[in-house]
């Protein structure tokens, strides 16, 4: 039977695949991927520097590689990189701002940059450190972190403020039905003394040797009704090792310790060690026990110092303190602040000052409130009004200057040009003496403005001429 013919109604053509009609076609047209996802895109496959840096964040802690990348990929890598990385990993490796600033930001609820040198690193190792102290029992918490910290931190630590130190814990080791009388010097007998009364800065002095700012409280903040006085008070072993460290502290240009029932043989083993301090211009020993003996201490460094600032406020100077502070202002050529600010210093006192400040040329600021001071000394300061042309402000509130006085006072302003500040609060100087003070206070204001203006200007002109 022969074959039926190859074209008719009930033939069907099938086309041929490409490849055998022509065998050099693109074969690359015909290796589409068609995906079950319409939403698919090329772009979802990430970049392979992309895969890399995320290779580098993820082991950041044990390959730390940033120096050499490219600055936009080192910017990415330290955008990404964990904040809890341990400090000996990224203190000298990372110096990324947007770094310490997140670190700051997340451990801190405020952080104020201008008080640390406008340095969000700065900031962070010197409240990470202060936190390390403050939080320091002696022979109860290990000495190593804040060790390694210090020593980490060295390059950045400028200003230390220590807000508290704490005290050891005391065991009562008493046997039931022994006396309570022991004393709070932790020296019973029986016990066994710790090994400091309070952290010792002598451990980390040598690492912070550029310290410059130094400001700390012995006591407890925060103890509530858990108060003691015994959480308050700065020992002779405190103090013998603080003075110690200013050996290290060469650098130390603002020392600040209150709130510490700081006594007189305290201060002046401090003064002794801060005599030859070249580089110190503000001590502040406000808010301690410091008596006579301790303000003669203080007289002495004020003859060998170069201190701009001193503040005794609220302590226990007498007469004979105050006597003491007044010598060493007739000779003193730096001091511009002075604060003596809730004594006892008495009319005896005041006396000594104002007529000091009748040969100082140099101090611009006193702070002599609440110090029982009367008529007599407003009679000399008077004459200090009208000869001294340092003075800037004075603050005498809470005295009893009385009528008189004031009007003492008044014709010592009425001759002053320079003074643009004085307190007289709770002084019952009378209202009329208060107004015309206030009245030539602000007429001394407008000349200090003006002046200030004239300054400028020629400065100004040269620049444009």
């Amino acid at each position: 039977m022969s074959e039926p013919p190859a074209s008719g109604r009930d033939s069907v053509s099938v086309p041929l695949p490409a490849w055998e009609i022509n065998p050099a076609a693109d074969l690359r047209r015909m290796r589409r991927i068609i995906t079950e996802d319409p939403a698919w895109s090329l772009a979802t496959i990430p970049l392979l520097s992309d895969l890399c840096l995320r290779h580098i964040v993820s082991n950041f802690q044990h390959n730390p590689i940033v120096d050499g990348l490219l600055p936009k990929h080192k910017a990415k890598v330290l955008d990404r990189i964990s904040t809890s990385l341990p400090l000996k990993v990224t203190a000298n490796l990372v110096s990324h701002e947007d770094y310490w600033k997140r670190c700051c930001t997340e451990r801190w609820s405020i952080c104020d940059i201008s008080h640390y040198g406008s340095s969000w690193k700065r900031l962070f190792f010197e409240r990470h450190l202060e936190n390390l102290i403050e939080n320091f029992i002696p022979d109860l918490t290990d000495t190593g972190p804040i060790m390694d910290a210090a020593e980490l931190s060295k390059d950045y630590v400028r200003k230390l403020e220590i807000q508290q130190l704490l005290p050891p814990v005391r065991l009562d080791t008493k046997k039931e039905g022994e006396g309570d009388d022991g004393s709070d010097s932790g020296s019973e007998a029986g016990m066994d003394l710790p090994s400091m009364d309070h952290f010792d800065l002598g451990m980390v002095s040598r690492s912070l040797c550029d310290l410059e700012e130094l400001r700390l409280v012995y006591g407890v903040k925060g103890c509530g009704m858990n108060f003691e006085w015994n959480l308050f008070r700065f020992t002779a072993r405190d103090c013998s090792a603080l003075a110690n460290t200013f050996k290290t502290f060469r650098n130390l240009k603002v020392f600040r310790i209150h709130k510490s029932r700081v006594d007189d043989d305290q201060v002046r083993v401090l003064i002794r060690s801060l005599l030859d301090h070249a580089a110190l211009v503000h001590l502040d020993l406000s808010h301690n026990q410091i008596s006579d003996r301790g303000a003669r201490a203080v007289g002495k460094l004020l003859n060998r110092s170069r201190l701009q600032t001193l503040n005794l406020c609220n302590n226990h100077v007498r007469p004979h303190g105050a006597q003491a502070i007044a010598h060493a202002l007739t000779k003193n050529t730096t001091l511009t602040c002075l604060n003596l600010r809730l004594n006892q210093i008495g009319d005896e006192g005041g006396l000594a000052l104002c007529h000091a400040l009748l040969q100082n040329a140099n101090l611009m600021t006193l702070y002599l409130g609440s110090n029982e001071l009367s008529e007599p000394t407003a009679t000399v300061l008077s004459q200090v009004l009208s000869h001294n042309t340092t003075l800037r402000s004075i603050y005498l509130s809470c005295n009893r200057i009385g009528l008189d006085g004031g009007k003492q006072l008044l014709e010592g302003m009425s001759e002053n040009k320079t003074l643009v500040a004085f307190d007289l609060r709770l002084t019952e100087v009378g209202q009329e003496s208060e107004f015309f003070i206030n009245q030539a206070l602000r007429r001394n204001q407008e000349r200090t403005r003006l002046s200030a203006a004239v300054k400028v200007v020629p400065s100004s002109g040269l620049q444009h001429g």
